[in-house]
């Protein structure tokens, strides 16, 4: 009996623990089932918001946002409703910059801000005109060629030792970035560049295609594997953005993503050639943007400030295309020579001998260098008489700007007294822009043909940027229109008691910050209606505040998205985001410094920054700081 028990037990009892053992395991996988399930799901659903991101965001800003204007039924609070709008869409660039800057026309009319009409007028001003006649003028210099001329004849000069050849182009493409835009002016130089360091580094091969160039010439299609299409563009691309006031988008066939990956056949050499390979292409795209400030139409954040400043202070007479050049000059050289020094230091050494030594015998990649240059430069020929025209009508135009009304003299402004403030800087360059389009191109035996086409221009001129700078002229309206100007001006009041530096200071650090991740042109708009009340809170020259934020604008040195030179340069595959990143910092804080060393010494006198102008509001109860 005790036998037959324990057999039935061992019989039963394997069935049993069989069916536990089993139950566990179709459990078990139906919560391995589930939980997959359940990452799938996720993951869809992630997929698709990051897919859909852009929509969502368009759709969420107004709805969190609401609740100001139907709370606080006032204008004011419907003012700063479109202006927070405005500022998410422009630093997010989920829709079109330009198709922001159309908000206005739709919204302020609806909230009974302005009139459609007043609106309207807001997005043509003396500024568009200047603008047409300064693309006129470098429509003809990148048609004609007289930009590769320039470039050149100044590297000729320097020599070509290395550090002194990265001086060269550094300078040449910052007196370019000076008058044409700061893309076009990289565009027109790294090209050279690259042959060059081709023939240093002694590559028989180009880019990542490797098309072979055995003589080197630059002419359209040497160019080819970075293409520059001559179109409008101000909208931000994942990979390649496009410039403020460039006029121009880059297209290059190297995804930056993956530019590193692709790296051309001349960075094989060995660690001091890729680190002259680092320093040369990121000294060309820092120098377009430190040109680019020099002059007002260097680059749109200038002329964006000009033409709120005749907009907003109309009385105000303080900037002009002379005094700007006095002030910004001098920042364009200390930050050209610092920048110079500091790509220098970062990836040659310290070793700066070269600064005094005499010339001795050329080493065997200088002498490469140079021959490479001449061979260039006397392909080029004589100029052409469309180049000595295009050149002449340049230097007749700057002349006339810093003549136009100089301040420390009566200008030929002047001799039209009966119209005081009539002609602007807009004037002559739509006058010289418009001689463009008369003067033959060929003499009387060819067919007849300008020296630009409407087409050529038209492909040149910036429409999104004249659009995206019409949207900011009419919020500044609406701001004003509305009473949001003067609500901010007395929340700002308390600030006074700050050092005015130190406001300032934070200014800068902020929009310097801001400009990294979103377009100079939309950072700008969105600030000079916040920085023109807050001085006027503190009651301090709104020059004195405004003046250096508007060139730390410029300051997006860090990123490759940041601005489209930095994308040009490095869809290259010569240098990484990291190097990018650590030079770009040293160049922001040169940057800074030395805006705050203009404003805080050349500065005051030349616009009176130290005492609150008669044309500036003043407002109830201010605090009396001075700078």
């Amino acid at each position: 009996m005790e036998g037959f028990l324990s057999v039935h037990l061992h019989q039963v009892l394997p069935c049993t623990e069989e069916r536990s053992f089993s139950k566990c395991d179709h459990s078990q996988s139906k919560t391995r089932t589930s939980t997959r399930r359940g990452e799938i799901m996720l993951r869809r659903v992630s997929t698709a918001l990051w897919t859909y991101r852009s929509t969502i965001l368009i759709v969420l800003t107004p709805l969190l946002l609401l609740p100001l204007p139907l709370v606080s039924r006032t204008k004011e609070a419907q003012c700063a409703f479109v202006l927070l709008l405005m500022a998410v869409y422009w630093v997010t660039e989920v829709i079109p910059l330009s198709m922001t800057a159309m908000l206005p026309a739709i919204l302020f009319p609806s909230f009974g801000i302005m009139k459609s009409s007043n609106v309207a007028k807001e997005y043509f001003k003396d500024f568009h005109f200047l603008l047409v006649g300064v693309i006129c003028l470098a429509t003809s210099i990148e048609k004609w060629g007289l930009h590769h001329r320039i470039a050149l004849k100044l590297v000729s000069m320097v020599g070509v030792n290395p550090a002194w050849l990265m001086l060269g182009f550094m300078s040449g493409c910052a007196l370019l970035s000076m008058w044409v835009q700061n893309t076009s002016a990289v565009a027109m130089v790294m090209p050279i560049v690259e042959a060059v360091l081709q023939q240093i580094l002694k590559a028989k091969e180009l880019g990542c295609g490797g098309n072979v160039n055995p003589n080197l010439q630059l002419d359209e299609t040497s160019i080819s594997s970075h293409t520059v299409k001559e179109t409008v563009s101000n909208d931000k691309k994942p990979d390649v953005p496009s410039e403020d006031l460039s006029g121009v988008e880059v297209q290059p066939q190297i995804d930056p993503a993956q530019a590193t990956a692709c790296v051309p056949a001349a960075v094989s050499g060995n660690k001091q050639d890729l680190m002259l390979c680092k320093a040369m292409c990121l000294g060309i795209t820092y120098s377009s943007n430190i040109g680019g400030i020099s002059t007002l139409p260097g680059t749109s954040p200038n002329l964006i400030f000009s033409e709120y400043l005749n907009q907003i202070y109309p009385e105000c007479n303080a900037i002009n295309f002379g005094n700007w050049l006095l002030m910004c000059l001098p920042i364009s050289l200390i930050m050209l020579l610092l920048t110079w020094v500091w790509l220098y230091w970062l990836f040659l050494g310290s070793d700066f001998s070269f600064l005094w030594r005499c010339k001795g015998e050329r080493s065997q990649k200088e002498e490469a260098a140079q021959r490479v240059i001449e061979e260039e430069y006397r392909s080029l020929g004589a100029m052409r008489p469309q180049e000595i025209f295009t050149g002449l009508m340049f230097l007749l135009m700057v002349l006339l700007w810093l003549t136009r009304s100089p301040g420390f003299m009566p200008g030929w402004a002047s001799l039209f007294p009966h119209h005081p403030g009539f002609i602007t800087d807009a004037t002559v360059a739509l006058m010289l822009g418009l001689v463009f389009f008369i003067v033959p191109a060929y003499g009387p035996d060819r067919k007849y043909e300008a020296l630009i086409s409407w087409e050529e221009f038209q492909a040149s001129m910036p429409w999104k940027v004249a659009l995206l700078v019409g949207g900011g002229f009419a919020l500044a309206g609406g701001a004003e229109e509305s009473g949001l100007s003067l609500w901010v001006a007395e929340l700002l009041t308390p600030l006074g008691d700050l050092p005015v530096l130190a406001t300032i200071t934070v200014a800068c650090i902020i929009v310097t910050t801001l400009t990294e991740v979103a377009s100079n042109a939309a950072t700008i708009t969105i600030f000079l209606p916040i920085l023109s009340p807050l001085a006027e809170a503190i009651h301090v020259n709104p020059l004195y505040v405004l003046i250096p934020t508007t060139l730390c604008t410029s300051f997006s040195f860090l990123l490759p998205v940041s601005n489209p030179p930095n994308a040009v340069v490095f869809s290259y595959g010569y240098i990484s985001i990291m190097d990018m990143v650590k030079a770009g910092i040293g160049v922001n804080v040169i940057g800074l410094l030395t805006v705050l060393l203009a404003v805080a010494t050349w500065g005051v006198p030349l616009f009176s920054l130290d005492s609150y102008p008669d044309w500036a509001p003043v407002l109830p109860g201010f605090n009396s700081t001075r700078p």
